[in-house]
């Protein structure tokens, strides 16, 4: 929500302050929070918001590339490292998701929410929005953990403690069934301040990604068409401005994690993305990895390996598909009035300081003049967008071998609003063909959108793209007006990664949280 106007800091402190530590994170009702909470809307708006506060993570969507053969996070220190190369030796890693502090404030909503003497209808409105953000908690964490404890309703600590891990099918039958039952509950649009609330079409769109991940594939199919019949959404017409703060809430976003600058507690530091040399200063902690790079087509629909399709060694990003240098800062660019220039001993982002690849993200921080503080900006980080269902759309068709003229269609749509031309149907025309299609689509379109490790996870791709050394930009030198010259046709390499799919597609339950609930069991191969 945008307006953030409700005193979401407030409850959650109250909340916070009458916290005992257990295995859920659980927020038990005290008298001062029952005596004083449920009188009327506003309790019941600000009892809602504090559960938005905390569904998603957008640093976490911004970080997960580097779990994945999109990115590198060059910082130990930081945790993601270990989630790229699977050298995931301690289970209490950085970026662990295996949290139930907002399962458990929506279970507190869904269980006082009636008590309130408010309009019936508001209520249900309410209730659906909180019935989603729980079940979308618990589809991230059923894909990262497999069997996962489903918790519906408020425990003592002592049953919290003693309860037993979920199976995965279990979850996700769970969180089907809320979603479908949300989606009739839930408004089509919101208007002014509730503008970025859950809508009918977020409760589709997550359903579509839930079915596609779990191999639900003309259940997903149908789910996604349901979206696209809303009318309700279309591509926005420039993927650049797509992500820009003063296009927030345009056609394309379905759902977000929203920020503004306006709350000091309520923005994001997108300063991770930017180069260490941004004035005002920079992180790269997602550096790009080349295998992302040359997944991009050239201009003209061609990989670059075909020999026919133009590509130039020494002139490796001229003709290339127009996503590329608008999610990606490349050696020799202009950023924020510098050169990035990793080649450079006396700049900041001179490769070998912290093992970085020589390309960064952009797709978030494209225009810097947008932001006054990278430390503290504004933006609300998509995570469902209409390009999505309609790869989601037609994927699933693909998978089912439903394979029609619907299916380019919906490819064909993304691709022209990135300036590509339409899939070559002679070339992709069987069912192995456009999986390839539509899995190299779905990366450069999503790239840095956090989905990227679910694909891999989902294809069962680890053995091939997560294995061995994990190579950066070329060898070059760069001048002052951003000229490159190659000395080289070597490539920086960064790490040798190894893949083990007995466990890597599953990440480990925190040994934190088996102190305290002796009953919950490891993810095979990370120890007992």
């Amino acid at each position: 929500m945008r307006n953030k106007l409700i005193i979401i800091v407030i409850l959650l402190s109250v909340l916070a302050g009458s916290c005992k530590k257990d295995f859920l994170d659980r927020q038990p009702l005290n008298e001062y929070s029952e005596a004083t909470l449920w009188t009327g809307v506003g309790d019941a708006t600000a009892a809602c918001n504090a559960c938005y506060s905390g569904f998603e993570n957008g640093q976490r969507v911004t970080y997960m590339d580097d779990a994945s053969d999109n990115g590198h996070n060059p910082y130990p220190w930081e945790g993601w490292q270990q989630y790229g190369n699977m050298q995931l030796l301690s289970p209490n890693n950085a970026g662990s998701q295996y949290s139930f502090a907002t399962i458990t404030q929506c279970n507190w909503f869904l269980a006082s929410i009636d008590k309130t003497p408010m309009d019936q209808a508001l209520i249900d409105r309410m209730k659906g929005e909180v019935r989603f953000l729980r079940a979308y908690q618990y589809f991230v964490r059923s894909q990262l953990y497999g069997d996962f404890p489903l918790i519906t309703k408020l425990l003592t600590p002592e049953e919290a403690n003693t309860i037993e891990r979920t199976p995965k099918a279990q979850v996700v039958d769970f969180v089907l069934q809320e979603l479908d039952a949300v989606s009739q509950i839930l408004p089509k649009s919101y208007d002014g301040d509730d503008l970025g609330r859950i809508t009918k079409g977020a409760a589709l769109a997550l359903k579509a990604r839930v079915e596609l991940f779990n191999n639900k594939f003309t259940e997903s199919a149908a789910t996604a068409k349901q979206v696209m019949d809303l009318g309700a959404y279309s591509l926005f017409t420039d993927y650049q401005e797509l992500f820009r703060m003063k296009n927030e809430y345009n056609s394309e976003i379905i759902l977000d994690r929203a920020y503004t600058e306006s709350n000091p507690n309520l923005t994001i530091g997108l300063m991770v993305l930017a180069p260490e040399s941004t004035p005002g200063g920079g992180w790269s902690s997602v550096n790009i990895n080349q295998s992302l790079i040359d997944t991009y087509e050239m201009s003209n629909g061609k990989t670059i390996d075909d020999p026919t399709s133009g590509f130039n060694i020494d002139k490796p990003f001229v003709n290339r598909d127009p996503r590329l240098l608008q999610t990606v800062i490349i050696p020799g660019a202009e950023y924020a009035g510098i050169i990035f220039n990793p080649f450079d001993p006396n700049s900041l982002d001179y490769w070998p300081t912290y093992n970085y690849t020589g390309y960064v993200g952009r797709k978030y921080i494209h225009f810097k003049s947008d932001y006054a503080d990278l430390y503290r900006a504004g933006l609300n980080i998509p995570l469902i967008r209409y390009a999505e269902i309609l790869l989601t759309y037609a994927e699933a068709k693909i998978e089912s071998n439903q394979i029609d003229n619907t299916v380019y269609n919906a490819i064909n749509e993304v691709r022209s609003r990135a300036g590509m031309p339409d899939v070559d149907q002679a070339k992709y025309a069987t069912q192995d063909q456009l999986r390839t299609l539509i899995r190299r689509e779905r990366r450069v379109e999503l790239a840095m959108e956090g989905l990227r490790w679910f694909d891999i996870q989902r294809w069962k791709i680890g053995e091939q793209v997560m294995n061995g050394p994990v190579y950066g930009a070329r060898i070059s030198e760069i001048d002052a007006n951003g000229n490159v010259t190659y000395t080289s046709t070597e490539h920086i390499k960064i790490e040798d990664r190894v893949f083990d799919p007995a466990k890597n597609y599953l990440w480990p339950v925190p040994q934190g949280q088996r102190d305290l609930n002796k009953n919950l069991s490891q993810n095979p191969g990370y120890g007992n």
